[in-house]
């Protein structure tokens, strides 16, 4: 039995394993009808969020904090990914099957290692950003200029989508001839080779294919959260330190530093916290391909029925950076009733009225 349930580098594929015979694989029923249920719930929010998000970062050009602009970012690989979210949940609800052809197939999955890597790297960069900004306030003004930023951005979209690219090659639509279910997986048979195999050839094949389902699941968690995660922490426990000691008075600057700096924080407490179960299961599950992890029933069945809930935990990322920008960041929540009052005096007051009211809005935005 295949299980090809997530757009994600590996396979829950127990057939072969040892006693397969006496285990029960199934998938829990429910989850067909939850997960595309919460897949759309994060659609909707993740794509209204993150497109004010958006916006609201391209009208203030003028008042753009460093931040800001990989906050931008962030949130433009959210809404892209969240974009593919209604082809998996239809790809859950029916089962498994894959009635979207091979280039979506190969297309969406790609946007959803993209973000994770650009996500994690734009986290990665604000983190640093406010380790020089903070550490070292007076030596780090000429490496924090817009081109520079710039040039770390491009970086890290072409980092992202490099990184992501195996997926493009790798994953592909398989028919499963005992169901008639397309399936929407990896296969790696440009490289392990194709065509009639003797039995020791074919377990050495499927050896083969358990090194590239573990390599790639152990790669793309250290370089997609484990190693950005270590270095964000080595940031913010130098920042930390210079916070206790320099920054106990309560200078205005002082205070903007800390208040951007909670609010990245938070940020990066909330992606961890919801891809740290993820990057768990599949590094636990590739431990398992090669046989240094339990090779029990009961192990193996929880793996997969906790993948698809660990998944769309990590999902839920995407939708919930704008509520968090709206929580914490009063810079950000001013900006937003900027645009609002703007939208509102455009219909109800014209001329005169409508420039006081956009003089407001602005200085209200101005003043956080």
């Amino acid at each position: 039995m295949e299980k090809w349930t997530t757009p994600e580098y590996y396979d829950y594929d127990y057939e072969e394993q040892e006693n397969s015979t006496m285990c029960d694989y199934s998938e829990w029923k429910p989850s067909y009808s939850v997960i595309p249920v919460l897949y759309m719930l994060i659609f909707i929010l993740g794509l209204s969020g993150n497109g004010v998000v958006i916006f609201t970062v391209w009208r203030a050009q003028a008042k753009r904090r460093s931040a800001d602009i990989y906050i931008g970012n962030l949130a433009m690989a959210d809404l892209t990914f969240v974009l593919t979210l209604p082809l998996w949940a239809v790809y859950t609800a029916l089962g498994y099957h894959w009635p979207f052809g091979v280039a979506l197939c190969k297309i969406s999955s790609y946007v959803v290692l993209l973000n994770m890597y650009a996500s994690v790297f734009c986290l990665t960069a604000m983190s640093f950003d406010r380790y020089l900004a903070i550490v070292h306030s007076l030596s780090s003004t000429q490496l924090r200029t817009r081109g520079h930023m710039q040039a770390s951005l491009t970086a890290i979209w072409l980092l992202s989508g490099l990184l992501a690219a195996p997926t493009l090659i790798f994953r592909t639509t398989k028919n499963d001839e005992s169901s008639d279910l397309i399936s929407c997986g990896m296969d790696f048979s440009l490289v392990l080779g194709e065509g009639n195999q003797t039995i020791s050839q074919s377990n050495e094949l499927k050896q083969k294919e358990s090194m590239w389902i573990a390599g790639l699941s152990i790669s793309s968690s250290a370089l997609g959260f484990l190693l950005p995660f270590l270095a964000m922490m080595v940031c913010y426990c130098f920042i930390g330190c210079t916070v206790t000691r320099h920054f106990n008075s309560l200078r205005k600057e002082d205070q903007r530093k800390r208040r951007l700096l909670k609010i990245i924080t938070t940020l990066v407490v909330v992606f961890a916290a919801c891809w740290m179960p993820f990057h768990v299961l599949k590094s636990a599950d590739a431990l398992s391909y090669l046989n240094l992890a339990p090779n029990t029933c009961a192990f193996l069945r929880f793996l997969l029925l906790a993948h698809p809930y660990a998944t769309c935990l990590a999902y839920v990322n995407s939708c919930l950076n704008p509520f968090l920008y709206a929580f914490f960041d009063l810079r950000f929540r001013s900006q937003c009733l900027c645009l609002l009052n703007l939208k509102k005096a455009m219909h109800t007051s014209p001329g005169s009225s409508m420039s006081s009211q956009k003089t407001e809005a602005q200085s209200l935005a101005t003043k956080v």
